[in-house]
């Protein structure tokens, strides 16, 4: 598939769900699956319709932190108009060394209903965004699916993207085939070991895996129109982490073999110790530079090389 298209818009798959009546039978599962809280491999199987909170401490609405245009996202998405994103609090991972962790891990936020997600999605698409993005979407995918059936109604007509950890479940994933255009998921972890240290989660590594794929199934690879904006397709974040806790190696190998030689990546630079990361020595500092340049080597080296462009102009080494 090539990397550009020729048309500069194409119709969101969301469009047609909704016509077909589709939306409305996924909203019906997904609020099924808080009845006894399945959405993601926590599964932690409480009550959340009733306001019962498991590991993203979130009950029956979404807890929203921000929404505005954002420019600090990947190129294809930012555009000149910014990505419209959508910043919910809470987290089924919980990683220690968070740096938003005043929203995913202490809740700071607001209370949101469907009508107020839909009007923040057509409030961002009046201001120009390229997109919707919904940051942290995994655990409260019937919000953000009841909200977005209210901003149908209203004209919405921009791609979603969903910004999550990739700690998602393939069946809850299922439920967004033909909802999502764009999938922005992380691979943080290659190790279990290391995934269990950091974010209590050993199964991370497995569950991503799995999720990239089903993703990939759905949307393939990362397609963008002649303005340089995405308009649909797969765009994968890993985070280079300290003393290579990342498994960045293994990471763009799996890539390569098992999802696509066209994978559009951003090797992301910007760690640095945050939330509880100072009580771990290996993560206990920012990244060295000569860290990062040896990751972006390592995925040529792979046979990575559709890389993210966007990184920080600097870097700073605290420790």
């Amino acid at each position: 598939m090539a990397d550009t298209i020729e048309d500069d818009f194409l119709e969101p798959a969301y469009v047609e769900t909704y016509h077909q009546g589709h939306l409305t039978e996924k909203i019906r599962c997904a609020l099924e699956a808080l009845k006894s809280c399945s959405l993601c491999p926590r599964e932690c199987e409480i009550n959340r319709l009733i306001g019962e909170q498991g590991i993203c401490q979130t009950g029956e609405k979404a807890v929203v932190t921000g929404c505005d245009p954002h420019f600090g996202e990947e190129r294809p998405l930012v555009g000149k108009h910014g990505s419209g994103t959508i910043f919910f609090a809470g987290c089924n991972l919980l990683c220690l060394f968070c740096q938003n962790y005043d929203i995913s891990h202490e809740m700071a936020g607001t209370e949101w209903s469907p009508e107020d997600l839909g009007a923040a999605m057509l409030s961002l698409q009046k201001m120009g965004c390229h997109n919707i993005n919904f940051v942290t979407p995994t655990h409260v995918v019937p919000q953000i699916l009841m909200g977005l059936e209210k901003a149908i109604g209203g004209g919405l007509r921009v791609p979603l993207v969903y910004n999550s950890s990739g700690y998602d479940k393939v069946e809850t994933l299922k439920l967004l085939d033909g909802v999502f255009d764009i999938y922005m998921p992380d691979f943080k972890f290659w190790d279990p070991d290391v995934a269990k240290r950091l974010c209590k989660a050993a199964d991370y590594p497995q569950i991503a895996r799995n999720a990239l794929r089903e993703m990939h199934r759905q949307v393939g690879d990362l397609e963008i129109n002649a303005q340089g904006i995405a308009v649909r397709g797969v765009l994968i974040r890993h985070l280079v982490l300290p003393n290579g806790l990342g498994g960045t190696r293994d990471i763009m190998r799996f890539l390569k073999t098992e999802i696509s030689t066209n994978s559009y990546v951003n090797i992301m630079a910007q760690y640095r110790p945050c939330g509880q990361a100072m009580n771990d020595p290996d993560i206990a500092r920012s990244l060295r530079d000569e860290e990062y340049k040896e990751a972006v080597e390592i995925a040529a080296e792979e046979g990575i090389s559709r890389l993210d462009d966007r990184r920080r102009a600097f870097m700073i080494n605290w420790f």
